[in-house]
This record gives structure tokens, sequence and C-alpha cells, in this order.
């Protein structure tokens, strides 16, 4: 069964993932702010105890973890897969995870909110993602209480996740309005429509290899189809803006950028150290070659799973220790030489 990063799906070119997150919690436990050691323990066992009941219902396995007992290495390369919130993996408290496995559905408990369910897939299909987090939430409401109120909807720790508690986004690969410098436009042109540009992991970080989150902004007022449904509108007018402003670049500068494509392949097939920084700059313009055919290789590879793997913790999980930076740069360098295919 494919990963999200693994699939290649509709769109990818600029869309490279959809994402559905609900928030929910219990209404026998304050907010997460208020709630103490005692209760996030009890609350982290309470929601635990779903997972064999979401086994069943999909047909897959589901597995359940207290995050203090992973490796700050597996914490790392879980948030570097978007399988958890960055705010996740730091929280002292106790905190909790129910994951399916394949990394499609995953429940964050003990977060910002007591139960945070999440469907990511690959390309543009937030209605797939949608069903997926749906049935999950289904299943959740039967076993557990949910703080629900006639008059706000859902109750969340944020007053704007409140009524649907739905986080609808797309994660997007924007070379050309980047080198354009139009992304502050773009910023706020989608504002105008109730929705958000972030970084990679989401709020409060930065984009890494031109890769955004684009996600509404308010969840009570509209349903959820309402509100997929505008933020599919978004993006896909996005998607039209960073294709027309491709084929721009291509048409007035086609020899620079296929000289820049391939002079990135040189420098990622022959280093011997490489900073994650770098690979993921250097691996986007390849990725940006492979979209605009300027580039051919002798067979396929995923290179949205190769940017997955030359991040920090997810390399130093695939080598199963953990390593200084040097030996990283060095360990990221050969990782990207071996799965790198040859030019045709």
């Amino acid at each position: 069964m494919l990963k999200w990063y693994e699939q290649i799906a509709a769109d990818s070119d600029v869309v490279i993932s959809s994402r559905i997150r609900l928030a929910r919690n219990l209404d026998t436990y304050p907010f997460s702010e208020r709630i103490t050691e005692e209760q996030a323990v009890a609350l982290v066992n309470e929601v635990k105890g779903i997972t064999d009941a979401l086994s069943e219902a999909n047909n897959r396995k589901f597995y359940a973890c207290n995050i203090s007992t992973l490796s700050d290495i597996d914490k790392t390369a879980m948030v570097e897969r978007h399988i958890v919130s960055p705010l996740l993996a730091e929280k002292k408290q106790t905190t909790g995870l129910i994951m399916s496995e394949d990394e499609t559905i995953s429940i964050m408990i003990n977060e910002e909110d007591h139960v945070r369910i999440q469907a990511i897939i690959g390309g543009m299909n937030l209605e797939q993602a949608y069903e997926e987090a749906d049935r999950v939430d289904d299943i959740a409401y039967e076993k557990l209480h949910f703080a629900y109120d006639e008059k706000y909807g859902y109750l969340t720790s944020c007053p704007t996740n409140a009524g649907t508690g739905i986080r609808a986004s797309c994660m997007v690969f924007l070379p050309a309005l980047s080198a354009g410098k139009m992304i502050q436009k773009l910023i706020e042109e989608v504002g105008k429509y109730g929705v958000t540009v972030r970084g990679i992991y989401g709020e409060g970080t930065k984009s890494l290899g031109s890769i955004y989150q684009i996600s509404n902004q308010k969840t009570l007022g509209n349903s959820e189809s309402e509100i997929i449904e505008n933020l599919k509108r978004v993006v896909l007018q996005v998607v039209k803006q960073e294709r027309k402003r491709r084929e721009y670049m291509m048409s007035v500068n086609s020899d620079e950028l296929e000289d820049q494509v391939f002079r990135s392949y040189g420098i990622l097939k022959y280093a011997r150290q490489i900073s994650s920084d770098d690979a993921m700059t250097l691996l986007s313009q390849l990725k940006f070659g492979m979209d605009c055919g300027l580039i051919k290789f002798d067979r396929t590879f995923n290179i949205h799973k190769l940017m997955m793997g030359v991040q920090p913790g997810s390399l130093q999980w695939t080598l199963g220790k953990n390593v200084g930076s040097t030996t990283r740069d060095q360990s990221r360098a050969e990782y990207i030489r071996k799965e790198l295919p040859t030019i045709i």
C-alpha cells in the first residue's frame, strides 16, 4: 500500500498532496490548555481505545503509541512526513498518536485540541481525503463524547477552528511564482476568499524548496463541502497561475532554465556533502525541469519521496542512528547519488 508521498496523482506537477484535518474535543475533559497531566494520561488512553475499531472498520492496520515513547529521530521524521505537527512532537505533556499502516490516516491526541483526525492523499484529491477523515470521525463519534453546541458546532481550543472543525489544505509546489517574486501578491489575493498560504509544515513555518501549504482560514458558518469546494476552486486557480508562469519562463528563457536544471542534477549526482536546505533547493529545480520536460531519465523515480528522504529526521531514521551534521551531509549526498537515475 503506497504512502501519500509515493503516490503520483492528478495535478501533481503543482499539487503534491491534499489534506483534511478535523478538530474535536471530548466534553469530559478541560481543553488541552487547561488539562492536568493526570487528565492528559486518561485522555490519551481513552482515545487510544478506539484503535482496534478503526482497524476493523477500515480494513487496514492501525497502531497507537504515546509520543513520549518515541525517539527524537522518530518524532522529527514524523513531522517531516506530515504525520504529526511540530506542536505535538515538542509538547512536554502526555500526548498520543494513532496511525494507519500506510500513514494516510493519523489521529493526534492532546495537541491543541484533544483529537485531531488527519487524512492526507497524494495529488489534488480533497474529496477522497475528506471521505477518509469523515469515516474515522464517524467511528470516533460512536466511541467518544465530543463537545458540540447547537449554535457553534464543534467546540475547539482556538475559536477560528470552531464550527465544522475542518482544516482543508493542499501542499503546492510553486517554483515559477516564487522565482517571479509573486508569492506575497498570491497571499493577498487568496486572502480575499478566506484562504491562507503558509510554510511547508503549516502555521509559523517557512517554505522549503518552493513548497507551501494553502488552507482555509474559517471553519464556522459554512458546511464541510462548501469549505472544500471553496479551497479547491482557489487552489485550481493557483495551479493555473503557476503553469502559466512556467510557460512564460520557458518561452523567454528555456536555454538558461535547462542549464540550471542540468547543473542542479550534476551537483546532486556528484556532490560528496550536501545540506538539507541545498538539497531541497536543487531537488526543487530538478522537479521543475522534470515537470517542464527539460530533463529525462532512464527509469521512473519518485522525486517527492526523495525530497522526504533527504530531511534530517528521515535521513537519520533510514540510517537507524543519530549522527552529527557533517555525517548527515555526507550520508545525504550518498543517498541522493544512489537514488538518482541516469540522464538519457
